[in-house]
């Protein structure tokens, strides 16, 4: 029997689904300091990037805490980052307050420019056909120039959400064409939902829901994809080595992954062991793919061992290994 994938999570599962990303922040550097001072304030090894090349990394405060997370992809000329919507005016302050004599100029291209996502194992093939062009084989994060409807694009692979895929960056004027042309292809629209269920599935963390200016990101445990543990000084990193070599990646709370018997959670809701809160959760979902209630939340270190069971507004749950799917 032929899979339905007419909705946006099974086209996400096992088709094409199409997410509009268009009001993330795109923020663009250009100078021919801008990979060096980024240097100096993001977690990972921005220096290292060739053109074409990206990554994902954090922006920290002095304290090590999380002002935001971002995509940083080298053009070759440029350097783009892809941040949260409600942290772009901050980030892109942020950033310009610290050029002093560096050969560095920092612009906002939120409004100028629409970015269109293609997510699912069928991606590749649905890009193709609407840039008119085989995809090149991109490394997460990387970047190539293509061409949609006679003008210029930026084709950048993603992980977003915890689900493979692309983003086609176009001018904004272009974005309702994109679209057209992708469902055309054979991609579905993706609704938030959809969305939100394939990535609490894939134990992804949001900023700004699962991930706060509060955040330390080992706690979010993003600490594999965001930072470098070999390059230079950068700001927040004195808190963050500390924790790693000498507290041996210990911190207090850590996001885990929660499993529900029964009702669903609700951000927000208390996670208690033998009647003591011990955390709170932060996203909930019904998983589609596993046929019940699943939730993100971050509980006191001594709770975070996969099984241990607890109780979420007085539902049984057991603390579950991410990713879920």
């Amino acid at each position: 029997m032929e899979q339905d994938n007419s909705t946006g999570y099974a086209a996400l599962r096992r088709g094409a689904a199409i997410v509009d990303r268009s009001s993330s922040g795109r923020i663009l550097l250009t100078g021919a300091d801008r990979r060096s001072y980024l240097q100096g304030l993001l977690t990972n090894d921005i220096a290292a990037l060739g053109p074409g090349e990206g990554c994902y990394a954090a922006l920290l405060n002095a304290q090590g805490r999380m002002i935001a997370d971002m995509r940083v992809v080298e053009l070759g000329d440029a350097v783009l980052l892809d941040v949260a919507p409600h942290v772009a005016a901050t980030v892109r302050a942020h950033l310009e307050r610290f050029v002093f004599s560096e050969d560095v100029e920092v612009r906002d291209l939120t409004a100028e420019r629409a970015e269109v996502g293609v997510y699912g194992p069928g991606a590749a093939s649905v890009v193709a056909d609407v840039i008119g062009a085989a995809v090149p084989q991109l490394p997460l994060h990387g970047s190539a120039r293509a061409t949609f409807d006679g003008s210029s694009a930026l084709l950048v692979r993603s992980d977003e959400f915890g689900v493979d895929g692309y983003d086609l960056i176009v001018d904004r004027a272009q974005r309702d064409a994109l679209v057209r042309a992708l469902m055309n292809a054979g991609a579905v629209g993706a609704e938030d939902a959809d969305v939100e269920a394939a990535r609490i599935e894939s134990g992804r963390p949001r900023f700004g829901v699962d991930m706060t200016e509060d955040t330390i990101p080992l706690e979010a445990g993003i600490e594999d994809r965001a930072i470098s543990r070999t390059k230079g000084c950068y700001v927040g990193q004195e808190v963050i080595v500390r924790v790693l070599d000498r507290g041996h990646g210990r911190v207090a709370r850590r996001l885990v992954g929660l499993t529900l018997r029964g009702a669903d959670a609700a951000p927000g809701a208390a996670i208690a062991s033998d009647g003591k809160e011990i955390g709170r959760v932060t996203s909930a979902t019904r998983s589609p793919a596993l046929g019940q209630p699943i939730a993100l939340g971050y509980v006191h270190r001594d709770f975070v061992a996969p099984g241990t069971a607890v109780t979420i507004a007085g539902v049984p749950a057991l603390v579950t290994a991410l990713p879920f799917v």
